[in-house]
């Protein structure tokens, strides 16, 4: 993996060297010729990166090199983008006096060709040891190198009297019993093949769960013939062709076409149960001509599918998938102990089964892992054993044993889906990720591709994430339109860590050896940047705070991070409690993203950060006692995500409105501010947030002033009244989110919402006390995926065409009494017209629960 990573940096270097504004300023500075024989080292590097390929030799040395000179490079862009602005900013006496400073084109040569010499003698020096064998594999990265997918299946937990136990999943199987044996429910056509997919991490239980149906008995009085198809990665209709005919008769003609009259033949003559197990393939043309080939199968025929991926199980199922979760943490320990322990002697160690749980805790109620690691323990019962392995990160106590426990579609990800991947590592366990958080911080360090000519960068991020999501590994993810909120399974972020865990950090009071040539650090806890903390990388790109309510405080700490970390591309000192910032912050000419949101000490912040050109994030929102915004907020031409919080009764919206990059929007506590954009235009701005901004009255939203926009949260603004002048404002905005909380001017939904009829896909009212009436017109917004009203007491009831919103697939009422009554599951005089969504949550009103309870 090293080895495609090298080659894959090395590319993109050669691509920037060779680009045409490089080119020039190469030429400015008189490096031209030292870079262009930097560039044929490179070239030649490549050559030698497909050797070490086949030795396995380490390229750990080589990466360092090629980190490196992504810096240097970057030193180029960062020179050029400076002289483009400050050009368009000062007259020609500044021009004149610009020469003679630091910065004069000369003295910018001279520090470039030393350091591209050096590179170029490094990347050398490794070319030679390469080529005498000598350079030795330190790279631990991923150990014990996979090759392919280990075709190792979950593991049926274990046999009484020839019966197959499954622990946990009596309910799951009960569910998809119930789906098999019900009348196919595919539309009106009762003849249609019905495809039910399970989807689950690897691990997680899918074949188990499939295979204890398959042999249920009330699956044998059902159909006439059972099938079961492994399915491999490449997947190959003729082979799954030839399973299905062998598992109903020994004859199997030798012409591949007549094997597809010879399946035909036989399943018309059956009502057969096909489970496709352990599915891979994502190509519809292959899965409509599979489907052909099997629907001439008798009325009530099934296909079961299981598989790890979201878009799989779209694409195949004709039913929503059921999504098999981790066991409970009951039965994790009854299957754990199970295995750890010979019958009856875990109640003679219960210092062990203290240490057990927590073991198993970090297993995340995966079983095959409970399994694995209960056989690592088996008949070995030294308290200091387990205590090991219940200290030390799961990924780094495996061994070939339990290899195929790796997610093996970590292996099939493309180079910059893994690199996006490894940052997870930088969070705890459990962490709740917010996608636009996600896309600022792969944007900023360059992970992302370019986007095509009609993307942005959030598009590109957002595909990434669904990618991730297809492949099982997130879990608890949320689509509300256009972001994302999701988790990630423990096992899947240890196993992060242990790839990343030598560019990728996070510092806590149990882990603070930082490793010596990191590149991005996280810290866990805000009482770690004292005497304890070293680190003598001097490459760190990423300085990380990801628990709200954990910062910085030690001025000695902000400052090696100014001085030592020069490379910087992301500085988040969320949640710090400094008073001021170094005016030198402002050298940190990397620097992609600068956060110093909820820092509640701040007065002011020096207006030299106006002088990170390169700068796509600045956070000021919760610095509830900034007074003043910095000068020069139209010099970040850079900037694609604005967070604002201060004191000001005026906001410096000219310079804003210059910011031709800016797709983000947030404007919070505000407090003096009582209007907003009035002529301004922000023509790439596609996220507006606004937050307890008390005194604001107006907010006028106009397609001319806001085209892109397509996300609108408004939040706790007293005074705000979106629907004042609604009748004179022709919006037609196309807004595909809308969330509108704590506004107590809410009577009804704004009218130029409705303008967003072909584009609005998820809208959620919370804590809007006075609002009464949802307009008739709600009915008509056909793309309408999540619906939510919260804690709007006052509303009572649905537009009469609701139902008509077939494309509704969430649907959430809570703390509105008479409303909830309404929509009660099946006596509910509304329930007609939400029955067909998929995810309903509407609160028992109390004299319901009272009467339920009675009973």
């Amino acid at each position: 993996m090293a080895e495609s990573s090298c080659y894959l940096i090395a590319n993109s270097l050669i691509a920037k060297i060779s680009s045409s504004h490089i080119y020039q300023a190469s030429l400015d500075i008189g490096v031209y010729h030292d870079l262009q024989s930097f560039k044929e080292s490179l070239l030649s590097i490549k050559d030698w990166l497909r050797i070490i390929y086949s030795r396995q030799l380490c390229l750990r040395e080589i990466k360092h090199v090629l980190y490196d000179a992504e810096n240097v490079v970057d030193e180029f862009e960062c020179e050029i983008l400076r002289n483009e602005v400050v050009n368009a900013h000062v007259n020609s006496i500044n021009k004149v006096a610009r020469f003679f400073s630091t910065s004069n084109p000369f003295v910018f040569g001279l520090r470039m060709a030393k350091h591209i010499k050096e590179l170029d003698e490094r990347l050398w020096r490794c070319k030679r040891q390469m080529a005498k064998g000598i350079l030795k594999s330190r790279d631990n990265s991923f150990p014990n190198a996979i090759k392919g997918r280990e075709e190792v299946k979950e593991i049926i937990i274990g046999r009484e009297e020839d019966k197959e136990i499954i622990i946990g999943r009596e309910e799951d199987k009960e569910i998809i019993i119930e789906h098999l044996m019900h009348q196919n429910s595919c539309g009106d056509d009762i003849q249609s093949l019905s495809v039910i997919p399970i989807v689950g991490i690897r691990g997680v239980g899918k074949t188990t769960l499939a295979h204890s149906v398959f042999i249920d008995k009330r699956i044998d009085q059902s159909f006439s013939s059972k099938i079961w198809v492994s399915v491999s990665d490449s997947f190959n209709i003729q082979q799954v062709i030839v399973q299905i005919i062998k598992s109903v008769t020994d004859t199997l003609t030798e012409m591949e076409e007549q094997r597809m009259i010879q399946l035909r033949n036989i399943l018309e003559k059956q009502k057969f149960l096909i489970v496709l197990d352990d599915v891979w393939f994502e190509e519809p043309l292959k899965w409509g001509e599979l489907m052909n080939l099997m629907s001439s199968g008798m009325e009530g025929s099934k296909i079961l599918v299981t598989t790890r991926s979201h878009s799989i199980a779209s694409m195949m199922g004709t039913i929503p998938s059921h999504n098999l979760k981790g066991l409970s943490m009951e039965d994790s320990m009854f299957l754990f102990e199970k295995f750890a322990f010979k019958e009856g002697e875990e109640k003679m160690f219960p210092n062990l089964i203290k240490v057990g749980r927590e073991i198993v805790n970090k297993c995340g109620g995966v079983p095959l892992t409970i399994r694995l690691m209960g056989n690592k323990l088996f008949s070995k019962y030294e308290i200091v054993r387990w205590e090991y392995f219940r200290d030390t990160d799961f990924w780094d106590v495996i061994d070939d044993s339990i290899l195929p426990a790796r997610p093996s579609s970590y292996l099939q990800m493309s180079f910059h889906l893994k690199q996006c991947f490894e940052l997870f590592s930088l969070y705890p366990n459990n962490f709740v990720f917010h996608s636009s958080e996600v896309v600022s911080l792969w944007a900023a360090l360059g992970l992302l591709p370019s986007p095509n000519s009609d993307e942005t960068l959030i598009d590109v991020a957002n595909r990434c994430l669904l990618e991730l999501m297809s492949g099982s590994f997130f879990h608890n993810f949320f689509n509300f339109g256009t972001s994302y909120y999701f988790q990630i399974h423990d096992l899947v972020n240890d196993f992060a860590r242990s790839i990343a865990k030598y560019e990728c950090h996070m510092v806590s009071s149990n882990i603070q050896n930082v490793p010596e040539n990191v590149q991005h650090l996280s810290f866990a806890e805000d009482d770690l940047l004292g005497n304890s903390f070293t680190s003598k990388s001097v490459a760190v790109r990423t300085i990380l705070f990801p628990i709200e309510g954990v910062g910085a405080s030690s001025l000695a700490f902000l400052n090696m991070c100014v001085s030592r970390y020069r490379y910087l591309r992301i500085l988040d000192l969320s949640d710090s409690t400094y008073k001021t910032l170094p005016s030198s912050i402002g050298k940190l000419r990397h620097l992609r993203f600068l956060s110093l949101e909820r820092n509640e000490k701040i007065k002011r912040v020096p207006d030299s950060i106006c002088k990170l050109y390169n700068l796509q994030v600045l956070n000021l929102a919760g610095c509830i006692k900034l007074e003043i915004l910095p000068k020069g907020l139209t010099n970040l031409v850079s900037l694609r995500q604005l967070g604002i919080t201060t004191k000001e009764a005026v906001l410096p919206e000219n310079d804003i409105s210059n910011l031709n990059s800016l797709e983000i929007l947030n404007i919070e506590s505000c407090e003096n501010l009582q209007s907003l954009f009035v002529g301004i235009k922000l023509p790439t701005l596609r996220t507006l947030i606004v937050t307890k901004c008390g005194s604001l009255k107006s907010l006028p939203l106009d397609i001319n002033h806001f085209p892109q926009l397509e996300t609108l949260l408004v939040d706790n603004c007293e005074y705000l009244d979106l629907t004042k002048g609604c009748d004179d404002l022709n919006s037609n905005l196309k807004l595909k989110a809308i969330r509108l909380h704590s506004l107590p001017q809410l009577s009804t939904l704004p009218c130029w919402l409705q303008e967003s009829t072909n584009t609005l896909q998820s809208l959620l009212v919370v804590d809007c006390k006075n609002l009464e009436v949802l307009p008739e017109w709600l009915s008509t917004l056909s793309f309408l995926v999540s619906f939510g009203m919260v804690n709007c007491p006052k509303l009572m009831f649905l537009p009469n065409d609701f139902h008509r919103l077939t494309a509704l697939g969430y649907f959430r009422i809570e703390g509105c009494p008479e409303l909830c009554r309404k929509c009660q599951p099946q006596v509910g005089e509304y329930w007609s017209k939400i029955s067909h969504i998929n995810q309903i949550f509407i609160d028992q009103p109390e004299d319901l629960k009272e009467d339920k309870e009675e009973e």
